[in-house]
């Protein structure tokens, strides 16, 4: 159990940030206010708000067990990620913050048409709640009753079985996480998600680097962070290499320059979970410079996160149970953290669940209410109503995310979950965006061709493998094995197979029916559209750094 100051730390941490963000987000009467923060952002405020949003437990639990189980091949996707960000800050950003639109969905509109956009709408919405809000419910309650040791109080005061006790406490923290990132979510809109980023995003970064430090200055045994540094290297062998055979599960190499920038350009240029508080930016300047600035510290996530988890496997030994290590961070946590600093650390993970959470509920309510609700339901809303609904449909949202959250369960991993989850929208909606706006002649029914045939193809490309196991698969020979082993590769390099087909299919539907002219992207901007001087030197520093990383770590 932890301390009574860890204790009181962690929910006091809790109260000042839930404190903060309502306060700062008073006042808000419209649209601008509530789903763009007034379109005021600031890029300090965007970039610690990208990086607190997209860290939770998926990295803590995920990410950290992966890199003990498998080593620093997991870290491809923080620095792939940095080097996608640029490209959103030179390319997608401009063409976005131009267009003066509230969600990704509504510029699809423009382009094609409003059928194409409510479509995407409408998948957004589901699998916000289905991937995003869910799993971060579940993983979030998951790591709290870890390591606040939550069934083993129930077990011990209330005389409960060990699985009704582990089922009780993972259903107090995802109503837990639910109602308390829920409430200042409706009552504060973008303004207090982004505050709230602010504070946790910076206690995560701060806690993560306390926890690698003292893990380095355990490993080098009171001799120094360079001898800690010397005796971690040369205790990972070859889990220090990024580059992994074609074939490797979680990260082929071939994926490296093919299916890997699908999901990752998705979630980061054209995902309204992350794009909404590059939207509000109060300039093109402000949100190029808070883009890069989250690309910046994308480049040392690893350092916090994965690093740690490898160094878990050296430090805790035979403490770690090989086939549990998704609990190496939080063990690790426990292992090197004084009283008192543990229930910092612990409130900043928190922190992170509840930003995760609030961000993809924001955003969820944003795209159902202006993409759906007020285009099909209530053409005619009020600034007001338009507010009124957006917290009404976050309430609802949330609830929706809490029943679903336990289904998640009867899954083999949360990883497992999202990967198969976000498959079926992440490819078609890339390819539907890099036809719209590089291939102008396009019509709408392509795109609205390639949005339903997209989640049906990558559906049965990874069904086989969901049907057979390997066993069976080998055994029928054939047809059957040949289908297995196809839908058995990585899930990287179907969304990339999908991608490519849709742009294809795209095309060559825009050569043979093209439409009678080149479409025009809007262009009503709301802010000042000057680009920052310093986007290219800084992008090309990333991208610069990011190539080092992968020439030392080959």
């Amino acid at each position: 159990m932890l301390a009574t100051i860890d204790v009181v730390i962690l929910m006091l941490s809790l109260v000042v940030v839930a404190v903060v963000s309502i306060v700062a987000s008073r006042g808000e009467r419209s649209r601008d206010d509530y789903f763009l923060a007034g379109r005021k952002l600031t890029w300090w405020l965007i970039g610690i708000s990208l990086i607190a949003s997209n860290i939770s437990t998926e990295h803590f639990v995920g990410m950290t067990g992966g890199a003990a189980r498998n080593g620093i091949t997991i870290a491809g996707y923080e620095w792939v990620a940095a080097v996608a960000l640029v490209f959103v800050a030179w390319w997608i950003l401009p063409v976005m913050l131009r267009a003066g639109i509230y969600t990704m969905p509504e510029f699809l509109e423009y382009r094609f048409d409003r059928t194409t956009r409510s479509i995407m709408a409408a998948l957004m919405v589901v699998f916000f709640v289905l991937t995003v809000l869910a799993t971060v419910l579940f993983a979030g309650s998951t790591f709290l009753s870890s390591v606040l040791d939550l069934p083993g109080y129930l077990q011990r005061a209330h005389g409960m079985s060990a699985e009704s006790a582990d089922t009780l406490a993972f259903n107090i923290g995802v109503w837990g996480i639910g109602i308390a990132a829920g409430v200042y979510t409706v009552f504060g809109g973008l303004k207090a998600v982004v505050w709230s980023d602010l504070i946790q995003g910076l206690g995560l970064l701060l806690g993560g680097a306390a926890v690698s430090v003292l893990a380095l200055i355990e490993l080098g045994g009171g001799q120094g962070l360079a001898h800690g540094w010397q005796s971690f290297v040369e205790g990972q062998g070859d889990k220090m290499s990024l580059i992994r055979p074609w074939d490797d599960p979680d990260l082929p190499g071939l994926a490296l320059v093919s299916g890997i920038w699908i999901p990752v350009l998705f979630y980061w240029g054209l995902n309204q979970f992350i794009t909404q508080r590059t939207l509000g930016a109060g300039s093109l300047k402000e949100g190029q410079k808070g883009v890069l600035f989250a690309a910046g510290i994308k480049l040392i996530l690893p350092m916090l996160i994965v690093i740690p988890g490898m160094m878990a496997v050296q430090i805790l030994g035979e403490k770690l149970d090989p086939s549990q290590m998704d609990k190496a961070y939080p063990m690790l946590m426990k292992e090197l953290l004084p009283v008192g600093a543990l229930g910092l650390m612990i409130a900043a993970v928190a922190g992170s669940i509840m930003s995760t959470f609030n961000s993809g509920l924001n955003s969820a309510a944003t795209v159902f209410t202006l993409d759906l609700w007020s285009v099909y339901v209530r053409r005619d809303m009020t600034e007001k109503q338009y507010v009124a609904c957006g917290r009404n449909v976050t309430a609802i949202l949330a609830i929706a995310a809490c029943l679903w959250a336990p289904a998640i369960r009867s899954f083999d991993g949360v990883f497992g979950y999202i990967q198969e989850f976000w498959g079926f929208v992440s490819a078609p909606t890339a390819a539907v965006f890099f036809a719209g706006l590089l291939m102008r002649r396009v019509p709408a029914a392509a795109a609205r061709t390639a949005f339903i045939a997209g989640p049906l193809f990558y559906l049965a490309s990874r069904s086989p493998s969901w049907i057979w196991n390997e066993s069976n698969a080998i055994k029928a020979g054939g047809l059957v094995e040949a289908l297995w082993r196809y839908s058995s590769l990585s899930f990287l390099y179907h969304m990339f197979i999908l991608f490519v087909l849709l742009v294809g299919m795209m095309g060559l539907w825009g050569m043979m029916k093209p439409l009678p002219e080149a479409a025009m992207l809007p262009d009503r901007p709301k802010i000042d559209m000057q680009r920052w001087r310093g986007s290219l030197p800084v992008g090309l520093a990333v991208i610069a750094v990011t190539v080092a990383i992968y020439i030392l770590l080959w």
